[in-house]
């Protein structure tokens, strides 16, 4: 489960790191990326939220209302496990696209775990060490 403080919550701020953040494709999922979260003033005081934050986008062409939160919870289960990769200012989000539906947790974890090493630049095995 994702605490409160390390969840996207607002439309502007998914609109901020689907537009200016990094995007890796996956097969069952999408993710985009933003190492530094833009400061956004809502009338407040302005409170940078401390540590990580992620959403998700889980649309209709997934399925039903009962496979939407099936895989939303999945996806919520297995990011908060890799929640510590990302640097304290970074924001996340996770859309996840119609194959997720059928998908197992075992295949969205491989799928998760495979976009945030192409985006963080954690490639084990990168292109460059095979031409050697």
């Amino acid at each position: 489960m994702l605490p409160a403080q390390a969840r996207l919550r607002r439309r502007p701020e998914f609109t901020a790191v689907v537009r200016s953040g990094r995007r890796a494709g996956r097969p069952t999922l999408v993710l985009h990326y933003l190492p530094e979260r833009p400061a956004v003033r809502s009338g407040g005081p302005l409170d940078p939220p401390a540590g990580p934050r992620a959403g998700f986008v889980v649309g209709r062409t997934v399925g039903n209302s009962v496979c939407r939160h099936r895989v939303t919870r999945q996806l919520r289960h297995l990011l908060g496990a890799q929640l510590h990769r990302l640097p304290p200012t970074a924001d996340l989000v996770v859309r996840a696209r119609p194959e997720a539906a059928d998908a197992g947790s075992a295949v969205l974890g491989r799928d998760l775990d495979a976009g945030l090493d192409r985006l963080l630049g954690n490639r084990p095995g990168s292109s460059r060490a095979r031409r050697s």
